[in-house]
């Protein structure tokens, strides 16, 4: 598996780029403004076929290039949890206009817990974890250790659940899920550095006690 980060947008959020090399396919996690156009060079200078935009959750600053995408890549689907949708079809901030329009769309498909999502050899298994959101979903792949967290956990930090769909509870037991992957697990953010399980069990202040 071949994977390629940017970070972009407002709030410095991160797409990635994950890639079947051998079979040639790949998708895009999350679409932050302006983020998409060097990940979509890299796959052009691959020769990948860009199969899915898989989306974390609807917040505006992981969906500003979802139309980057499929412009490129008019077969690529586009897909979202369910209870996050709304917030596609109806784009931006909840607490300020933004200075740019985010094109509204439907989804193609939805991700539903348990669903495997498969590119070439890649499987990402979907994993529907809210707090950050009703809607949230963290990407996980088992064969390679890689966890794909979006707003779910962070570098010694957490997603906000301070936001009016948000839910401290709900992010709670969201966490004690993940928490039970292997803990040699890479955790790619949406925001921010890599980082492991094992490393935020051991340091992140908003998962040990005290």
């Amino acid at each position: 598996m071949k994977i390629f980060m940017n970070t972009g947008g407002l709030a410095a959020t991160n797409a990635y780029l994950v890639a079947d090399d051998t079979m040639g396919q790949a998708a895009v996690i999350d679409a932050p403004r302006k983020t998409l156009a060097p990940l979509l060079r890299i796959a052009a200078k691959h020769h990948w076929t860009i199969t899915y935009l898989l989306l974390t959750h609807g917040h505006w600053d992981h969906i500003g290039d979802h139309k980057v995408l499929t412009d490129a890549w008019p077969q690529a689907k586009v897909l979202i949890h369910r209870l996050d949708e709304p917030k596609l079809l109806k784009p931006g901030s909840m607490f300020y206009p933004l200075k740019y329009v985010i094109p509204a769309r439907r989804a193609d498909g939805y991700l539903e817990d348990g669903q495997t999502i498969t590119m070439g050899k890649v499987q990402l298994e979907v994993l529907h974890t809210p707090g950050h959101s009703p809607g949230h979903v963290a990407l996980y792949c088992r064969a390679e250790g890689e966890l794909f967290a979006g707003d779910l956990l962070f570098t010694q930090s957490i997603g906000r659940t301070d936001l009016p769909d948000s839910s401290p509870a709900d992010m709670r037991r969201s966490l004690q899920r993940i928490l039970q992957l292997p803990q040699a697990t890479v955790v790619r953010p949406g925001h921010g550095a890599p980082t492991t399980l094992r490393t935020e069990r051991r340091d992140n202040p908003f998962l040990t006690p005290g």
